[in-house]
């Protein structure tokens, strides 16, 4: 009996023919990602007396929540997280000038098809969008990974999502993912691995499946994969030490469930707060007045998302009472954005365009919320609190949504800007 995608890494890294879902097993660790949290995890190292890590060259450390710091805790954070980084000889380094984890992680190549990838961060899920297997893990977990290279898991079952027909213009991968957790629930792929599979899912570019992998965690999954094919392989070429090839499921692998999307007929997509699952169609919305619009995160920070806002944006202004924020995801994207003349037109359009980093998203840094104020966000969470006031509210589209929203003044069709 052939396996999925899940079971095929877990059965590797476990050194094992084969795995089933339910199995436990002590799986070696391929690469971990470790951000802001160094400070916690280097602390928990530090308080076991642990001054070597198992491989430095299979761990990356980066800062990107609150860069630049805007507290004296943050700062103190900060000082720690280099002083571990220098005292346990970590090869992968990004300081303040890389950019969001998850973005940066595949960029510098450390993401390839087939390897069991884990971080500090929930949406570490966001590498199978390259077909690994990305896990978000706690510090204290993270402490003992880094120093034995192996974690005690349970392989997950799996289901997969058949997308079939291709999206309409200004339909993007966001509003795909929304609308499966509207659909479906937030909780269709509790602890399951996830599998986006079919035509659809092939023609998406790699930035569009990297915001549907990210926002798997969000319908509650353990992995969110698509198939590595050859945009998979040229994208890494180049960045990856090691060469990236093909991977995907057996033909005869056995799926806990398969459910088939027709995205040929989906509107625009927003979640209404305070949850992703409460999504209704744009068509639905009504007259949702917004202060402001957020363009980033680690969902929707890419280059192609910066594109689509500003091909909407060009030649017209953002509204009066809206305050648009733009993050590009990496210092990569900035400078290709800036190259390309799209930082200047999202600048003309009264954008106000930051440094990589989180920003808003986490409520603790940057472009936060006052009480009873409204953001349209291309992020990926709209909880109680997540951006500021706990009487603010967070509104889920895509970056076109984004754009054509913060014109607007209001939540709008981006079909329609």
């Amino acid at each position: 009996m052939g396996m999925t995608m899940a079971e095929k890494v877990m059965a590797r890294a476990s050194g094992k023919d084969s795995v089933r879902p339910g199995e436990y097993v002590t799986a070696r660790i391929d690469h971990v990602m470790v951000h802001d949290g160094f400070a916690r995890t280097y602390q928990i190292l530090k308080d076991a007396g642990i001054d070597k890590v198992w491989d430095p060259q299979r761990i990356t450390v980066l800062l990107d929540h609150y860069v630049p710091p805007p507290s004296i805790a943050n700062a103190e954070a900060y000082k720690l997280v280099r002083e571990g980084v220098k005292k346990l000889g970590i090869i992968h380094w990004y300081d303040m000038t890389g950019g969001i984890c998850h973005q940066l992680m595949p960029e510098k190549g450390h993401v390839l098809p087939g390897r069991l990838i884990l971080g500090t961060d929930s949406h570490t899920t966001t590498y199978g969008a390259f077909g690994a297997a990305g896990a978000g893990i706690g510090f204290s977990e993270m402490a003992y990974v880094l120093a034995t290279g192996e974690l005690w898991m349970r392989v997950p079952p799996s289901i997969r999502f058949v997308l079939k027909g291709e999206l309409p213009p200004r339909v993007m991968s966001k509003d795909l993912i929304l609308h499966i957790a509207g659909a479906y629930t937030t909780e269709v792929a509790q602890y399951k691995a996830v599998e986006f599979v079919g035509e659809a899912a092939r023609k998406l570019s790699i930035s569009s499946r990297m915001t549907m992998s990210n926002m798997g965690v969000e319908i509650g999954a353990k992995f969110a994969f698509f198939e590595a094919d050859d945009k998979t392989v040229d994208f890494l070429k180049g960045r990856a030490r090691e060469e990236a090839t093909p991977f995907r499921a057996d033909g005869d692998a056995v799926y806990e469930r398969s459910y088939e999307v027709d995205v040929s007929g989906l509107e625009p997509q927003v979640a209404f707060p305070h949850d992703v699952g409460n999504v209704r169609p744009i068509s639905q919305v009504g007259d949702i007045e917004v202060n402001q619009a957020f363009l980033g995160s680690c969902t929707n920070g890419r280059l192609e998302d910066l594109e689509v806002a500003a091909g909407i944006l060009k030649g017209k202004r953002v509204h009066p009472d809206v305050r648009l924020l733009v993050f590009p995801a990496s210092y990569e994207i900035y400078l290709e954005a800036m190259r390309k003349g799209i930082l200047e037109t999202l600048i003309l359009a009264g954008a106000v365009v930051c440094n990589p980093n989180c920003g808003p998203c986490l409520g603790g840094h940057m472009g936060l919320l006052a009480s009873g104020e409204r953001c349209i966000s291309a992020s990926n969470r709209n909880f109680k609190g997540r951006m500021g006031s706990p009487e603010a509210e967070v509104y889920l589209g895509s970056p076109a949504t984004v754009a054509a929203s913060a014109i607007a003044g209001r939540i709008v069709d981006p079909r329609k800007a």
